[in-house]
C-alpha cells in the first residue's frame, strides 16, 4: 500500500465515470439504465482487480503452470491507499440510483467530495449516499456540543491505538512473525492470538473512532462501524457488530440480491458461504485471507444449521451468555491467526505449536523468554494495566450510557470527568509515542 501523486489521476477517472452514470442512470430507462450501471461496476472492478488481484491470480496461474513453461509477468505496481474502501463506497452511489433510493448527485464537487472525504477516505467507515450527501449540501456552523463529542471520539480512538494496540503488538508481532520458532510455547502462542484479536479491535476501531470524531467536529454524522463485537454470544451476532459498514454492504449488495434467505434454506447457506468467502478476498488477494473468510462462513452455518434445525436450545441464562461470549471469543481469534500470519504455512504453524505436546513442552523456556528476557517486568506490567484499564473504562462508559436514566444527575456529572482524567493519565503513562505504527487497516 502506498501513496503515489499519479494514482490520484486513476481515482479522479473512476469519480468522472460514477458521476456521469449516476446521471445517466437516472435520466435514462429499460436496459439503458442497466448498461450504465455496468459500465459504471466495470470501472470500479477493474480497477481494484488491476490493483489489488492481478498479481495474486497470475502467481497462482504460473504455479499451476509449472516452471518448465512461460510465466505470465507480473506488474510491479504498488497498492493506492485506502482503494478497496472508497471503490466499495463509489459502487453503492450507482447502485442506490439504479434502484431509485438516491438521486442522482448534479454537483460534481460535491460528488468528489462523498468519494473522498477524508476523515473516512483510507479506511472507512463506508458510508451510503442517503445518509452523507445531503449532509455536504447543509450549512455547518461551529456547535460547541458536537466539537466536544468529536474531540471525545478521537480522544478515545486514540487511547485504543496508541495505549492498547500498539503496545499489544509489541507481544504479537515477535510470535507471529517467527512462527515455529523454539522460544515460544503454546501459552505464548495462545496469548499473543488472544492478544492480536484486542489489539486488531483496539486498532480498527480506534480508526473508526477517530474517523467519526473527525468528521463529527466539523458537523458531519458517519455511521457507527463497530458495537463492542466481542460480547457477542454467537458469530452471527459478531457480525453485526463488527465492521457493519461493510458487513451491511454485502447484506444489501451482495447477499439478498444473490437471494438472501427467501430461496430455501441450501441456497441460503451457499450465499452465506459466497459472502464470507469474497469478504476474505475484500481483505487481501491472499489465501490467508481466503481461509479466514471460509472459516467464518463455516462458523455462521454451523450457527444457522443449529437454529434452522432447532438442534441446540438453550436457556436464556447468565452462564449461557458467558459461554457463549467465550466460544465466539475463540472461534473469532482462531481466524485471526490466518488473518494475522503472512502466510498459510505460517498460519499452521502457529496452530501447530498451540495444539501438539511440542508446543506445551517448551512452554516454560517461551514463557521465560517472551517476559523474562530482560529481567524487568514493567513491559508486561504495562500492557496488562493498558488491558485492565480499557476494560473498565468501558464498563463505566456502559454504565453511564445504559444506565444513566437510573443514576443521579449529580453522579453523572462526576463520573465523566473522573474517567476522563483516568485517560489522560494513562494514556500519557502508556501510548507508545516513539514508535509509529500504521493502523492496520490502511493496507487494505
Amino acid at each position: 500500500m502506498a501513496f503515489i501523486p499519479i494514482y490520484i489521476v486513476i481515482l479522479g477517472a473512476t469519480i468522472v465515470v460514477d458521476y456521469f452514470a449516476g446521471l445517466w442512470i437516472e435520466q435514462s430507462s429499460g436496459q439503458k439504465r442497466r448498461l450504465f450501471l455496468i459500465l459504471s461496476l466495470i470501472a470500479n472492478l477493474g480497477v481494484l482487480a488491476v490493483f489489488k488481484y492481478y498479481n495474486f491470480f497470475v502467481d497462482n496461474i504460473n504455479f499451476l503452470i509449472g516452471p518448465n513453461h512461460r510465466h505470465v509477468p507480473l506488474l510491479q505496481i504498488l497498492l493506492p491507499v485506502g482503494l478497496s474502501f472508497h471503490t466499495f463506497q463509489a459502487m453503492s452511489y450507482t447502485i442506490e440510483v439504479y434502484r431509485g433510493n438516491q438521486k442522482a448527485e448534479r454537483h460534481f464537487g460535491i460528488y468528489a467530495l462523498y468519494v473522498m472525504f477524508f476523515p473516512q477516505l483510507v479506511a472507512g467507515p463506508i458510508e451510503r449516499p442517503q445518509n452523507i450527501l445531503h449532509q455536504f449540501h447543509e450549512k455547518h456552523r461551529f456547535n460547541y456540543p458536537d466539537v466536544v463529542d468529536g474531540l471525545r471520539w478521537i480522544y478515545w480512538g486514540l487511547f485504543k491505538k496508541m495505549v492498547v494496540a500498539d503496545r499489544l503488538s509489541m507481544y504479537v508481532d515477535p510470535i507471529f512473525d517467527n512462527p515455529g520458532s523454539s522460544q515460544y510455547g503454546a501459552l505464548a502462542t495462545m496469548a499473543a492470538t488472544a492478544f492480536f484479536s484486542i489489539q486488531i479491535y483496539c486498532d480498527f476501531s480506534g480508526y473508526s473512532d477517530v474517523a467519526i470524531g473527525t468528521a463529527k467536529v466539523m458537523g458531519f454524522k458517519l455511521m457507527e462501524n463497530f458495537r463492542r463485537p466481542y460480547i457477542a454470544t454467537n458469530i452471527q451476532m459478531f457480525w453485526s457488530r463488527w465492521h457493519i459498514s461493510l458487513s451491511t454492504w454485502f447484506r444489501d449488495y451482495l447477499y439478498i440480491p444473490m437471494g438472501g434467505n427467501r430461496k430455501g434454506l441450501l441456497r441460503k447457506y451457499f450465499n452465506v458461504t459466497v459472502v464470507f468467502i469474497i469478504s476474505g478476498l475484500w481483505h487481501g488477494a491472499n489465501w490467508t485471507y481466503l481461509i479466514w473468510g471460509a472459516l467464518h462462513s463455516v462458523f455462521n452455518l454451523g450457527t444457522m444449521i443449529s437454529r434452522d434445525f432447532k438442534l441446540i436450545q438453550l436457556p436464556n441464562r447468565w452462564w449461557v451468555n458467558l459461554l457463549g461470549m467465550l466460544t465466539t471469543f475463540s472461534l473469532v481469534s482462531f481466524a485471526w491467526i490466518f488473518f494475522r500470519a503472512s502466510s498459510v504455512a505460517n498460519a499452521f504453524s502457529i496452530i501447530d505449536t498451540i495444539f501438539t505436546w511440542q508446543g506445551w513442552a517448551i512452554e516454560w523456556e517461551g514463557f521465560r523468554y517472551w517476559i523474562l528476557r530482560t529481567g524487568d517486568f514493567k513491559p508486561p506490567l504495562r500492557i496488562i494495566v493498558s488491558l485492565l484499564v480499557l476494560l473498565v473504562l468501558g464498563i463505566g462508559d456502559l454504565l453511564i450510557e445504559y444506565r444513566k436514566n437510573y443514576l443521579p444527575t449529580a453522579g453523572l456529572r462526576m463520573m465523566r470527568p473522573v474517567l476522563y482524567s483516568l485517560m489522560v493519565i494513562f494514556f500519557l503513562l502508556f501510548a507508545l509515542f516513539d514508535t509509529a505504527k500504521q493502523f492496520i487497516y490502511f493496507q487494505f
